[in-house]
């Protein structure tokens, strides 16, 4: 009998590699601001309504190389809620704005998943660091931190995909 340990990646079962390596991570762009400032810490009366903007864009960095620059864009803004149901919100409380990007090498990928694995699965690998990041900063801010909810790319993706290409109305 012989003593041989079978790899499992090599079954034929399991699905191939993904064909990316991401190079590193880092934060492009960071900022938080409290435009009343201390002002807004004395008069805020209720928990603040926010919005959070969520954007993806991937670029190439070199023309001849399959490396990407894949950056991950959020904008949070607080601002005061409504003194009466429906009427305008108040003032900003504050705004939070992240740009997390990360360097990738796509490697033999074919061409038609290069743009899912770009804005969809990279994104999805560098999430936790941007909520991270975005909890942190609001709560040293002075105020309860934002905890961003899972977000589905595939669904900005293709929301995204249908604003750049938007289907023609008319029968065929």
């Amino acid at each position: 009998m012989s003593d041989t340990v079978q790899n499992p990646a090599n079954d034929q079962g399991n699905p191939p590699a993904l064909p990316l390596s991401v190079n590193l991570q880092y934060t492009k762009d960071l900022s938080f601001e409290v435009p009343a400032g201390a002002a807004i810490f004395a008069t805020l009366r209720s928990a603040p309504q926010i919005s959070v903007n969520i954007d993806v864009q991937a670029n190439r960095l070199e023309e001849a190389q399959p490396v990407f620059e894949v950056a991950l864009a959020i904008r949070a803004e607080a601002t005061e809620s409504p003194e009466t149901e429906g009427g305008a919100a108040g003032r900003t409380v504050f705004i939070a704005e992240l740009t997390y990007a990360a360097i990738v090498t796509l490697t033999d990928a074919p061409a038609e998943l290069i743009e899912p694995i770009l804005l969809v699965e990279v994104p999805r690998l560098i999430f936790p660091y941007v909520r991270s990041i975005i909890s942190d900063v609001t709560r040293d801010g002075g105020f309860p931190p934002i905890v961003l909810q899972p977000i589905d790319f595939v669904a900005l993706w293709q929301a995204k995909r249908a604003q750049q290409f938007p289907e023609t109305a008319g029968n065929a």
